[in-house]
């Protein structure tokens, strides 16, 4: 997964707005995890779901990145099931990483 595989076309503004911040994030990992859930889930959230979406996605990417990687405690106001769904979309980073090495 490289881009964005979505169209925006029967999206409403508001949607269409975070499908565009989902994909330019800053952090290239954050692209991915957001774009792809954004991609899958967006056109079907609520708009309780959508007023959290925005928040979290307004949490500096540097903070994002280790929660959802896991390298820090997601901070309890984000253990909800939503950013749980998020986390989901996270590829195995792992591997990049791995692979990196060997050739190094």
């Amino acid at each position: 997964m490289t881009g964005i595989t979505r169209t925006s076309a029967d999206l409403d503004p508001r949607r269409r707005r975070i499908l565009f911040r989902a994909w330019h994030r800053g952090i290239r990992e954050m692209d991915l995890v957001f774009g792809q859930f954004a991609d899958n889930e967006l056109a079907n959230l609520a708009e309780t779901d959508l007023d959290e979406l925005e928040t979290i996605m307004a949490e500096e990417d540097n903070d994002l990145v280790k929660w959802i990687l896991g390298s820090q405690p997601v901070p309890e106001r984000y253990r909800t099931p939503l950013f749980a769904r998020i986390v989901s979309y996270r590829p195995d980073f792992d591997v990049l990483f791995t692979d990196k090495d060997k050739n190094d």
